[in-house]
């Protein structure tokens, strides 16, 4: 198992694809940036930026425009970032 900067790096990359994916509404794209934003932030702890990030993601996670392929790699998102211990 990666250790949580592997895991916060891994759940970055997922963001960029995200980002990247022109398939998925605007809001949505905008809300990855965002999370990402927050999970490269350095000053605060790693549990802390996963924690956010999380509760950033939930907003959207249930937007009906959002694409069953782009839902599918949120959970993979979200269930990443709930292996990192809060410290």
């Amino acid at each position: 198992m990666p250790g949580p900067e592997k895991t916060l790096d891994n759940c970055i990359l997922m963001l960029q694809h995200i980002m990247d994916d022109s398939t998925i509404p605007r809001n949505i794209r905008r809300v990855a940036d965002e999370t990402r934003q927050l999970l490269m932030n350095n000053s605060k702890g790693i549990g802390l930026r996963a924690a956010e990030a999380i509760s950033k993601i939930d907003e959207i996670s249930n937007d009906p425009n959002m694409p069953v392929h782009a839902r599918t790699r949120i959970w993979e998102l979200v269930s990443q970032l709930e292996t990192i211990p809060l410290d």
